[in-house]
């Protein structure tokens, strides 16, 4: 049985709010999935779905996202870009709004992996997964906050860990969601006016793949950054760089 003091319910989520997104906001102590719960094409941009815990939680690929009811942090996003070209970038802006969040409320130092994974010491600690449907992207995002090693899903495709594990102690899951909403909201209104270009300074300072050996489907080399439209760059053993628009990575190095 869940501790009703520490639920995401809107009584105590919504008098925290700083901006428009999470408005509205729409909980549930258990859901199929919070991707599902934003279909309805008459929410307002910045709409945001949470739930204690998911029962169908999706990842990248079709993989399945696995939780412990009142321990991560299970959200969706409604987003409308004027462009639907530019929403693959989007998992990075997210990517960043969740490592400005969890940075400034559990003081965790944290990298982006291209395309939608925030990792801390080297392990998984949030994955984001972009959906699009009717004009609109929603923006699924869900985040290790107090789970322990026991109940941290045990053969993931690479390590994980949660803000507890890294630290040793619980954190505020509700601080957490705010201050990642406003940091979303900022980002996002700063990708809608200008781009990715004033963010690229900042993802090159969190990348977790530079340097690295890597392999996106049939491209091999070097992983060396991202350009201005989002794409990895990867260096290539005859020297050519390849530009990479979306795929699963395998890193090693």
């Amino acid at each position: 049985m869940l501790d009703q003091h520490e639920l995401l319910t809107p009584a105590t989520v919504e008098p925290l709010l700083r901006g428009r997104f999470g408005r509205p906001y729409l909980w549930s102590e258990s859901c199929p999935s919070t991707q599902e719960a934003l279909r309805d094409p008459s929410l307002p941009e910045g709409a945001v779905a949470v739930t204690e815990h998911q029962t169908s939680g999706r990842g990248r690929a079709g993989r399945q996202w696995e939780d412990e009811a009142g321990e991560a942090l299970l959200l969706s996003v409604l987003l409308r870009p004027p462009e639907a070209a530019g929403a693959p970038q989007l998992s990075l802006v997210c990517a960043l709004a969740v490592a400005d969040a969890v940075e400034i409320v559990a003081a965790v130092a944290v990298e982006v992996k291209w395309p939608n994974d925030v990792l801390a010491g080297g392990e998984k600690l949030a994955g984001i997964l972009l959906e699009g449907h009717d004009g609109a992207v929603v923006c699924g995002i869900g985040v290790n906050v107090n789970q322990t090693e026991a109940s941290l899903p045990a053969e993931a495709r690479s390590p994980v860990a949660s803000l507890r594990t890294l630290t040793g102690r619980d954190h505020d899951r509700a601080a957490l969601l705010v201050e990642l909403l406003a940091r979303l909201e900022s980002l996002y209104a700063t990708w809608l006016a200008e781009g990715l270009t004033p963010l690229v300074p900042e993802l090159e300072r969190r990348d977790g793949l530079r340097g690295r050996e890597v392999r996106i489907g049939g491209v091999a080399g070097v992983a060396d950054g991202v350009s201005l439209d989002g794409r990895l760059r990867v260096r290539q053993p005859d020297g050519t760089t390849a530009l990479v628009a979306s795929g699963e990575v395998d890193a090693s190095g």
